[in-house]
């Protein structure tokens, strides 16, 4: 029996690329069936995360149309993780592996065919990882590759140079569905599941329309909900830093102290200016660790839901004897 494989595309005013993605993706899904390598029942399903553009409209359309079109409609915007999340528990109940890639297509998706083989052969993660980074600007590709390596030398273990594009079977994806934090770094969490994965190499295009959804504030917040969702050495860090600081503190202490009894002291307020604004830097940045490690207790403590669907469109499914 051939496997029924689900594509699954999370989208944020993306009425630009849409049609051209899905046009593309149909023809490849009807290529792998014809190779052997995807059932029937095999789909496409693109879950709008609360966009504000006509994204939901071209996605009812497309489905009417196209056979092969499922769609998601969120209740309101919840970020690209969580609309990834919900689109992978939503295939979960009809697929044998799901995909997950991006609407703009950046991802090569000529190497599916190779992802779902390697699927056949016993892996149950396929990780798509990136060749080089010649099309992202020198500070893109010096910070991103620079957040991989803070996050393997904070013990975090995450693939070098794989964002979302990769493939995982229903049981990964059921391992997956027993992970419940609120704050979701899906990068961090896969890995944690364990089972035999492999890794499937490709080369990022051009964005062909629209406007990336990743802007650098959305990458900043990205980095530190990963680092903070996934390592406490910042914390170690900090108390590391105040114990140096204090031992310096006491050969300071003994300075002065010696300096007043041997007549040497000057009066002054550079020095102490300066300690001053040191120490207080310092501790406004350690609030700002400990804060930010507190506001995830607070939002994993509420349990709030993650994402809730409002529509939700799907084909009936052909008979599975059909696969045979």
């Amino acid at each position: 029996m051939l496997p029924t494989v689900y594509f699954v595309i999370p989208c944020y005013n993306e009425e630009e690329v849409l049609p051209e993605t899905v046009r593309r993706l149909t023809d490849k899904l009807h290529a792998m069936q014809s190779a052997g390598l995807a059932g029937e029942a095999s789909r496409m399903l693109l879950v709008d995360d609360g966009s504000k553009d006509k994204t939901w409209e071209l996605i009812s359309r497309l489905h009417e149309e196209n056979p092969a079109v499922e769609g998601v409609k969120l209740a309101h915007n919840r970020g690209h993780q969580n609309a990834l999340l919900c689109g992978l528990m939503t295939a979960m109940e009809a697929c044998d592996c799901a995909i997950s890639l991006d609407a703009d297509l950046q991802d090569d998706i000529e190497v599916l065919d190779e992802f779902v083989r390697k699927y056949l052969d016993g892996c149950d993660v396929v990780y798509g990882v990136r060749n080089k980074r010649e099309t992202d600007t020198w500070f893109k590709r010096t910070t991103a590759e620079g957040f991989y390596k803070v996050m393997k030398g904070l013990g975090v273990d995450v693939v070098f140079n794989h964002a979302d594009y990769r493939l995982m079977s229903k049981r990964a994806l059921e391992g997956l569905a027993e992970y419940k934090e609120v704050n979701l770094f899906l990068r961090g969490l896969v890995p944690l599941i364990g089972y035999r994965s492999d890794y499937v190499y490709y080369d990022r295009h051009e964005r062909f329309a629209g406007e990336s959804k990743y802007p650098l504030k959305k990458m900043i917040s990205f980095a530190l909900d990963g680092i903070t969702s996934f390592s406490v050495k910042p914390l170690k860090l900090i108390s590391n830093l105040g114990i140096l600081i204090s031992v310096l503190s006491v050969f300071g202490l003994l300075y002065a102290l010696i300096s007043y009894f041997a007549g040497w002291a000057v009066s002054g307020w550079t020095a102490i200016v300066c300690s001053i604004w040191l120490l207080g830097g310092l501790q406004m940045l350690c609030l700002g660790v400990v804060g930010g490690y507190i506001g995830k207790i607070y939002s994993e403590v509420k349990a709030r839901p993650r994402y809730r669907v409002e529509e939700h469109l799907q084909h009936k499914e052909p008979d599975q004897s059909e696969n045979s």
